[in-house]
């Protein structure tokens, strides 16, 4: 009887752990919460949206060489964000999905989501961005990766994670980086105004 047990027994359970993992994910504004929550790396942050996945995505941040595992999130700004979808979700995209978020104290609100036709607020087509990342660096972007430069200096960006507005005001700038960020948002304002 125990010969059968241990015949039978991983045959119930491997639907279960392979459920965990391709059940399509379900993704709505709740998914995206405060920056600062998320796991740092090397500038960027990960989350993963399957439970107890989160491991698997920073071991793919940290390596040099990498595929996202499903239900990975990568985020380098609190209004823009992707998330691997499962394996054959889109070819194109590798299986990203691009966000544009509105971001509040209440919460985030999806402006955009998609995969090759996703436009930032500045004009950029995230995919047109992303695509241009080497084939090892699974749709990734940093500086040695082969996309372009993104026009929005390191100390912003980081500014940008800090002061992101769904994390309750973690922190509070000086008012040398409020001064920083009002020129941003203006220089921001007057090349969005120049390009319509």
């Amino acid at each position: 009887m125990k010969w059968i047990l241990t015949l039978i027994l991983p045959l119930f359970l491997l639907p279960l752990n392979v459920l965990a993992t391709d059940k399509p994910l379900e993704i709505d504004a709740k998914s995206f919460g405060c920056m600062l929550d998320m796991t740092p790396v090397r500038g960027f942050f990960v989350d993963n949206l399957i439970p107890g996945e989160l491991e698997k995505t920073v071991a793919a941040a940290k390596a040099e060489k990498t595929v996202y595992p499903p239900g990975s999130v990568v985020q380098l700004v609190p209004g823009e964000v992707m998330v691997k979808r499962q394996k054959g979700f889109n070819a194109a995209t590798k299986d990203w999905e691009f966000f544009e978020l509105n971001v509040s104290e209440q919460g985030s609100e999806i402006h955009k989501r998609g995969f090759v036709d996703v436009v930032n607020r500045f004009g950029g087509n995230c995919f047109g961005c992303h695509i241009k990342a080497k084939p090892e660096f699974d749709m990734i972007c940093e500086s040695s990766h082969g996309c372009d430069p993104i026009a929005i200096p390191r100390p912003i960006i980081t500014l940008l994670q800090k002061t992101d507005a769904r994390c309750g005001g973690r922190y509070t700038p000086s008012a040398k980086e409020i001064e920083m960020l009002k020129g941003f948002k203006a220089a921001v304002a007057a090349q969005m105004a120049k390009d319509k």
